[in-house]
């Protein structure tokens, strides 16, 4: 197994700094997250935060910048990965027998960032609530390439960003896992008028607790397409640090991926070799934050507004602030570690 390293970034200290404030965990309320322009205000603080991660915003022209969705292989070939630990939100979806991420970057970028591979038709419904994201991808297939063209993804793709983009093959990896970008050239090639993407989860304040909807959990286990998934919550750094096939995920760094919060939405796959996930519509969530798990529901009318998470109770879910991890994962396809059980007992479904 790998070792664990902790490493201090700057999101990090943001992120502790909410913590010492939050000393009470995520809750359910009657509130929706807000749907405004960087930089959204925490009312309870009145301070400026970053859209997607909910901590005080650090750096003004970052903040007011275009999201970007940058496509991330995780083929075993492509690990380990450059910038799954500086992305706000990391989506992960089943491709073909495997998956593939949808990582977000906002706050902060990464040089290098990939491997990149292609893009899916999924991905237009997917992240169609970030208002306008610059869209990196190696390419794909003429219907693919054809599709995200005609939609509001801003396309960066291998072809029309290579040398402006700092598209690069890598000697470390082997082909076709071996492409990487930087995001700093990716921000440069935003279309004039390009603005920051709205908010897409609710997140606590300091008047928040965990509400009585939720349970004290370990873990959970998910099984992805040809991955088996694993999340352990982390008490002293309360963040949940993810194995991936046994193996703790790293960076190139050797840095640990782990995140404050963990989002299961169960999605119905069309039943193809390239399967593509329903993203518009309801479905069970799971939401893992501040050491507990929110059994509830997700819905979403429509592609351009961002996900709906509502507990048993019918209360908007509340997250930690600070970066998220979402499955997009087949139904009946998630364990919870329970308080009391160990990882050992716990079968992956």
């Amino acid at each position: 197994m790998n070792r664990r390293v902790t490493v201090f970034s700057s999101r990090s200290l943001a992120i502790a700094a909410v913590a010492v404030l939050s000393a009470c965990g995520g809750s359910s309320g009657s509130s929706t997250s807000s749907t405004s322009a960087v930089p959204t205000t925490d009312v309870a603080n009145d301070v400026p935060v970053y859209p997607l991660l909910g901590t005080p915003v650090e750096d003004s022209e970052a903040a007011s910048r275009p999201a970007m969705v940058v496509k991330i292989d995780n083929h075993p070939s492509a690990r380990p990965q450059a910038g799954i630990n500086q992305a706000d939100i990391i989506f992960e979806e089943n491709v073909e027998k495997l998956t593939r991420y949808a990582a977000v970057f906002h706050s902060e970028g990464s040089d290098p960032v990939g491997p990149i591979r292609s893009g899916r038709f999924q991905d237009i419904n997917l992240v169609g609530s970030l208002n306008k994201p610059l869209f990196v991808w190696s390419g794909g297939n003429s219907k693919v390439s054809a599709a995200i063209a005609k939609s509001d993804l801003v396309d960066l793709s291998y072809s029309k960003a290579n040398t402006d983009g700092g598209f690069k093959r890598s000697d470390e990896y082997r082909a076709p896992h071996n492409l990487f970008a930087e995001t700093t050239k990716l921000w440069t090639l935003a279309p004039e008028g390009s603005s920051a993407p709205q908010t897409q989860f609710a997140y606590r304040t300091v008047s928040d607790a965990n509400a009585s909807t939720s349970k004290e959990a370990l873990g959970l286990k998910v099984s992805m397409d040809g991955v088996k998934v694993q999340w352990d919550w982390d008490a002293a750094a309360k963040e949940w640090v993810r194995t991936q096939d046994g193996t703790v995920v790293v960076d190139p760094a050797d840095v640990a991926l782990s995140v404050p919060n963990v989002i299961v939405l169960e999605v119905e796959y069309s039943n193809t070799y390239s399967p593509t996930s329903k993203t518009l519509g309801t479905g069970k969530a799971y939401v893992f934050t501040n050491g507990v798990v929110y059994e509830g529901t997700w819905s979403r009318s429509d592609r351009l507004k961002p996900f709906e998470l509502k507990d048993s109770a019918g209360g908007i879910i509340k997250l930690t602030p600070g970066q998220t991890f979402v499955h997009v994962s087949r139904a009946g396809k998630t364990a919870v570690v329970s308080a009391g059980m160990t990882q050992d007992e716990v079968k992956f479904p």
